[in-house]
This record gives C-alpha cells, structure tokens and sequence, in this order.
C-alpha cells in the first residue's frame, strides 16, 4: 500500500500550493522576506518603532462553515477568518502584519479549497497585512469527504506607550457602535438550531430579507474594521478604546476594553437591529435577554472616545460608509454592561 491508497494525495497537495500562489503573494507587504514552500515565514520588523510590541491573536470560523459546506459556497468562510483574529488584534491599538492559516480537509479537493483560499486572501488586503503562509493538511477519516475546518493566526505591531489596555477609558467616556454585516461568525448553532427545527430550507426567502436568501445573508462575510479605524487614528482621532463585538455579544465583549473600576450603560433602542436578528428571534422564540448574549444584533466593533470628540469619529465612520451610533456611556461599576431604555 502507500499514502495514496490510505486517502492522502501528496501530489494534489503540491499542485494546490501552485494553484494558490498568485493569490498568496499578492498579499506581501515590503518586509516579506521570501516567498511561500519554506518550512516558516519570514517578516521584518517595520522601521520607525521606538519600543515595538507585538499582539498575537487566533480564531476559527465556528458552524457558519456547515452552511458553506451545504450550499457548495466556499469564497467568503477565509474573509471571515482573517476578520476575526485581524479584528481582535486591532482593539489593542495595533497594525495587523501577517497571517497564517490552517486548513484541515477529509479529502483535497483544489477548486474547492482554492476558493477558501482567495477568501483568506481577499481578508489580508482589505486589512493590509500578509498571508505569510499556513498548512494544509489532509485528514482521511477524520473529516467527511468535501468537509474542511479552518483556523487563523494574526501578529500585529504598536508602539508600547500606544497600546490601549483599558488605562486611556475614563469615566464619561462614549460608546461609539460601528455597524456589522450581519451574523458574521458568531452564535451559528444557534442559527441552524432554528433553521433546522423549523425545516427551512436555505433557499427560503423570509419577507424581512427583502428577497434575500437565508444561505446568501448567513454567508455574509464579517466586516473588517483595520483601515477605517488605523486611518482615523494616524489622522488623530483620539480612541481610548476597543471592542471586536464577537461570541457572547455586547455583555460579554465590550467590557473587555475597560478599566476594573467602570462599567457601560447601553441603549437598546440606539441602532438599528438588522433584519436576520429580528427574523431569528422570532421563528425560535428567543428572547431578547439571550439574542444579546449570543449574537452581535447589528454592532460588529465599539471604539470608546471622549465627549468631545463624538462627532469627528461620527463623520470619519460615515465619510467610510459605515453607519455609526452612540450607543453608550462609561460609567462607574465592575465591568458590566447596563442596558437601558430611552425614555
């Protein structure tokens, strides 16, 4: 026997990291040093650091990955990747620089997974960091034929007396919510516990979606806030701090970026909560308390500035087509999410 009857086609995989290639090296920035087929990726350190730290972060896409495998639908799943660990990265004040990837297949199919790969691609440029390199690795019996399972790994850089670890939020600071795409990549059990319970198909138009499919919505990619949110402090746009709104929604998140001593005050009615939202939780019956402790409910990312400088940020987010809204105030507390009607 060899490799090739146990399930693994070496051969396939030499000529998928052919296939990507193109897709891989347009995403080099000018301290790549190499290419891609090395045992590791080399990257220098950008100039002009006077203490140069650098912020790691990892994550997957979760379930939302059942949904491609359903509908063959492969190209958004890698933007999801690179946004949620690029987006991690960036609350700490920092510049995401490379990325890595993990790929695990049951079998290896090149078209397929080249899709992923371009979408991971595509992720790299919209943030302006570069796909240094990863790993494919073809697992027969471990997953099903046509099934794969992705994990991502982001460095970024800040200067050290830059970072935003909480110490900058003062009392009476502002929330500011920057709108998501939709579910992004979060609370998608959830999602198919509902769509499967109900027996829709993915097909299946509801009213609220305007003529949208729930399959076409749900693979909406995460949005990627890298260059808005570095652009507007290279031009001096005073954040003092951040929060990606991910897995355990705003409660859970947006504590995150404060100090031990300070707690948030939030208001419900401050946005606008996307239709998919409002869909879900109608057809499961879920109520309002557990949709804000499983899902985004349409704020993606939350940049924390003083009163004063409200409307610059308001102006910078719209002038880059994302919707913005003050949805908060910090206040004194343990690092808690209060959340409130207006009257």
């Amino acid at each position: 026997m060899d490799y090739r009857e146990a399930g693994v086609n070496i051969e396939a995989g030499r000529a998928f990291v052919e296939q990507i290639r193109k897709n891989v090296e347009s995403t080099f920035r000018k301290e790549v040093i190499g290419g891609l087929g090395g045992f590791g990726g080399y990257f220098e350190i950008p100039s002009g650091y006077k203490q140069p730290v650098l912020v790691s972060g990892t994550d997957g896409v979760g379930t939302k990955l059942k949904i491609a495998h359903t509908l063959d639908r492969h190209d958004t799943v890698g933007i999801d990747l690179v946004a949620m660990c690029v987006n991690d990265v960036l609350t700490s004040g920092a510049e995401p620089l490379f990325f890595l990837d993990y790929l695990a297949t049951g079998k290896l199919y090149p078209q397929q997974l080249a899709q992923v790969v371009a979408g991971i691609a595509e992720g790299c440029r919209l943030s302006g960091c570069a796909l240094l390199g990863g790993e494919t690795a073809e697992m027969p019996g471990f997953y099903g034929s046509g099934e794969y399972d992705l994990a991502g790994f982001c460095v970024g850089i800040a200067e050290k007396s830059q970072l935003l670890d909480g110490t900058k939020v003062q009392l009476g600071d502002v929330a500011i919510g920057l709108a998501s795409k939709g579910v992004h990549s979060n609370g998608y059990s959830l999602v198919r516990k509902i769509i499967e319970t109900k027996g829709y198909s993915w097909d299946f138009c509801p009213d609220e979606l305007e003529g949208k499919s729930l399959g076409e919505v749900l693979l909406t990619p995460t949005r990627i806030y890298v260059k808005p949110i570095l652009e507007a402090m290279q031009s001096g746009l005073d954040i003092h701090g951040m929060a990606h709104i991910t897995g355990g929604g705003i409660p859970e998140n947006l504590p995150r970026c404060l100090n031990s001593n300070q707690s948030i005050r939030v208001r419900y009615n401050s946005w606008s909560v996307l239709p998919i939202f409002q869909w879900l939780a109608k057809e499961g019956e879920v109520t309002q308390e557990v949709m804000y402790d499983t899902f985004n409910m349409g704020i993606g990312f939350v940049v924390i500035v003083s009163p004063d400088t409200v409307k610059t940020a308001l102006n910078w987010f719209t002038s880059q087509s994302i919707e913005a809204y003050v949805i908060g105030e910090v206040i004194e507390g343990n690092r808690q999410v209060e959340f409130y009607f207006d009257d």
